[in-house]
């Protein structure tokens, strides 16, 4: 409790020296900025340009060079207490599940008030700043140790990933071969193919889509939808809630518990292109049926009556449930 009072003082000493000089296109916990905004820079920059490398730096927390931390703390500040606290949480050694501990001679203590603060701060100048200086023609979105970087052709794409890998090398970090790759944003208007044309962003899966214009026309674009992993683990928590085991509570009951964090989803993944959550949330409507069957014994043996109930039920009182609000209707 005492670290992470101490370690708030310091982010609020610290954050004011430091935010004005943040880069535009970093967006992880900062104020004012979210990762739909990230989202949203990325997929407006998508459209503009032809290829994406997808960075992934391996264990990017547990790597962080203490020295090299504390060097661009120093840059901020002269005062020996806050860089002596700072060395403290970096070195501070780590209790495992067992009750067994073990020295940490790199990385960031995850989980602390100050370990986002310290990240963003080492990557400003070991990534932000670099690239801007190095590829002034390249474009980027970063939150936290997850980026996008945007270039104009397949070949400028391999050149600058070739030399951010030798710069974080440089920094003691690396790469993950398998999660970062050079993808083709293929749409409608981009001709040929590549291994990759897709790639995850924060949630979002960012591909070749069905897309309809403000005018109506339909086409294929590279938009970004919720993710299948992020699909997935929505529809493993509704799956979890066991609605049907309910039949004790009334669906007023149900709303009350479920709605905020239906919300939530809503709010994030909902803000483009809802339809693929849509197809998630649809099966809360399943969920409900089955809890009507069990409710009321009498639609047992007439399951098509449970969907009219819970359609009158919806055509009453659309504003029950979050997602019917969306449009998703039994």
């Amino acid at each position: 409790m005492a670290d992470r009072v101490a370690q708030t003082v310091v982010t609020m000493y610290l954050e004011p020296e430091v935010e004005p000089l943040f880069h535009s296109d970093s967006y992880g916990y900062r104020p004012g900025r979210s990762a739909l905004d990230a989202v949203a820079s990325c997929r407006l920059r998508c459209q503009k340009t032809d290829w994406v490398i997808d960075l992934d730096i391996r264990a990017f927390f547990d790597s962080l060079d203490h020295d090299l931390v504390l060097r661009t703390v120093s840059k901020h500040t002269e005062l020996a207490w806050v860089l002596l606290y700072v060395k403290r949480w970096l070195e501070a050694p780590l209790q495992h599940a067992d009750g067994t501990i073990s020295a940490r001679d790199r990385g960031t203590p995850q989980g602390s008030a100050i370990s986002p603060l310290l990240a963003n701060l080492f990557l400003h100048y070991a990534f932000d700043m670099w690239l801007s200086r190095e590829f002034p023609d390249v474009s980027f979105e970063r939150y936290a140790d997850d980026a996008v970087v945007h270039c104009v052709s397949k070949a400028r794409a391999q050149y600058v990933l070739e030399a951010i890998g030798h710069r974080l090398a440089g920094l003691g970090l690396e790469l993950h071969p398998d999660k970062t790759r050079i993808v083709y944003c293929k749409d409608d208007w981009r001709r040929g193919d590549h291994d990759h044309v897709s790639f995850d962003f924060l949630g979002y899966t960012f591909r070749r889509r069905a897309v309809r214009s403000k005018a109506g026309k339909v086409f294929d674009g590279f938009a970004p939808a919720i993710s299948d992993s992020a699909a997935k683990a929505v529809r493993q928590q509704i799956r979890r809630w066991r609605l049907h085991h309910r039949s004790e509570s009334s669906l007023v009951d149900l709303a009350k518990r479920i709605n905020p964090i239906v919300r939530g989803w809503i709010n994030y993944y909902g803000r483009f292109y809802r339809s693929w959550l849509a197809r998630s949330l649809a099966r809360i409507n399943n969920y409900l049926v089955r809890w009507a069957r069990r409710k009321y014994k009498r639609l047992t043996r007439h399951p098509s009556r449970s969907w009219l109930l819970l359609t009158g039920v919806a055509r009453r009182s659309p504003a029950l449930f979050a997602h019917w609000q969306i449009g998703v209707l039994p």
